[in-house]
């Protein structure tokens, strides 16, 4: 029982009961509030655990993953390096039977003087060979009488004709290739002048 001393009000007396009820409502609430909140935090609990144990299980996956990317971007990159290196070794092969024809050609024009077979056996060797470049789509393209095209043709030079129309390869000094529907090699061509004030033909121009 508390006992106030007798000069204390009754107003004094009213407001400290309402502070000490509203003190004690407000504990009351608060144990209420704990007691309802710790059941939720004993059910959480296995749920935890098992976010705990999905964090470690993708962890370790993405480690895996990671180091597997690894060793396949190595591999990757040493096949490529192979794939280049050894890119023309199925044509470098095909090619070496031409060179032992040369070989025996060579020996044989050393050992005889019969000149028309030696030419002969290089022709044959000269067919062998253009039947394998055009085996692979390699194939020459006709260029004297055609008019210029920088597409086809490196001009060397231009060379004045009164009978031929300017702008018309006169003369092939190096043969063109195409890779099927490509230029591999343009043609090094001699090209008719547009008129005579332009260069004309020197010495050098016939020996060409």
């Amino acid at each position: 029982m508390k006992v106030f001393p007798l000069n204390f009000k009754k107003e004094d007396l009213v407001r400290k009961t309402m502070i000490d009820s509203n003190a004690e409502n407000k504990q009351n609430a608060e144990k209420q509030k704990e007691n309802e909140a710790a059941p939720g935090l004993k059910e959480s609990a296995p749920e935890l655990e098992d976010a705990k144990k999905q964090i470690e299980y993708y962890k370790d996956l993405l480690l895996r993953k990671a180091a597997e990317f690894e060793n396949y971007k190595r591999r990757t990159e040493n096949e490529t390096a192979s794939v280049f290196k050894y890119a023309n070794g199925e044509l470098l092969e095909e090619l070496l039977p031409i060179m032992d024809d040369f070989e025996r050609s060579l020996k044989h024009g050393r050992e005889n003087t019969e000149y028309d077979a030696l030419l002969k056996g290089i022709e044959m060797i000269y067919q062998k060979f253009s039947k394998l470049l055009e085996g692979r789509g390699v194939k020459s393209f006709p260029t004297e009488g055609k008019e210029f095209n920088v597409d086809f043709h490196d001009a060397l030079m231009q060379v004045h004709r009164t009978n031929i129309s300017p702008h018309t390869v006169i003369q092939e000094v190096e043969k063109g290739y195409m890779l099927n529907d490509k230029v591999l090699r343009h043609a090094k061509v001699v090209v008719s002048s547009a008129s005579a004030e332009e260069p004309a033909e020197t010495p050098e121009d016939e020996e060409i």
